[in-house]
């Protein structure tokens, strides 16, 4: 059975909500599925799984200090043991999700993009195929300005359950394309 890892960091339950349907539409798709916090997957090998999925809140455009920190060891350990190769070839089987929650109260997506592109980055260069790169609109928590007045408009209990039940058909629909 092939298995997917999923690790991510929540701080107001954003992006919690999406690991969590992330992970109910690969384990639909048929997929054995760990879900993990960044202090737990520390000693986790990426490469024993066929999918990482590697999720964060955009937090002043980059990825939570976690999600950053792991991600920073994760590439010096293997980049140790000979696995970061010039020209990044993809490594057969080894594919990576990265998704991104993000309020935009001030430039909108242009906020999430960074820290999207920045996750992406670090799996390129451990040899993984991106198979997609997700960006989810999540209410701020904190302040209400924030998620009634930004660029996004009214963004007050987002992400929706709608919105939720299309990242499992689509997490599904990549489960079985693997």
């Amino acid at each position: 059975m092939k298995s997917a890892l999923i690790v991510y960091f929540s701080s107001t339950g954003n992006t919690q909500k999406v690991a969590y349907a992330i992970k109910e539409g690969l384990e639909n798709g048929g997929l054995q599925v760990d879900l993990k916090k960044p202090q737990e997957a520390e000693e986790i090998d990426f490469y024993i799984y066929d999918l990482v999925c590697m999720g964060s809140p955009s937090i002043e455009w980059q990825p939570a200090k976690p999600v950053a920190d792991l991600l920073k060891a994760k590439l010096n350990l293997y980049r140790s043991q000979g696995k970061i190769l010039p020209c990044a070839p993809k490594v057969a089987g080894k594919n990576a999700l990265i998704f991104c929650t993000y309020s935009g109260p001030h430039t909108g997506i242009d906020e999430a993009t960074p820290a999207g592109k920045t996750m992406r980055q670090y799996f390129e260069h451990f040899g993984f195929k991106i198979v997609g790169e997700w960006y989810v609109v999540g209410e701020f928590h904190g302040r209400m300005d924030n998620s009634t007045l930004g660029k996004l408009g009214d963004i007050r209990g987002k992400p929706t359950l709608d919105e939720l039940a299309k990242i499992k058909k689509d997490a599904q629909q990549i489960a079985k394309s693997l």
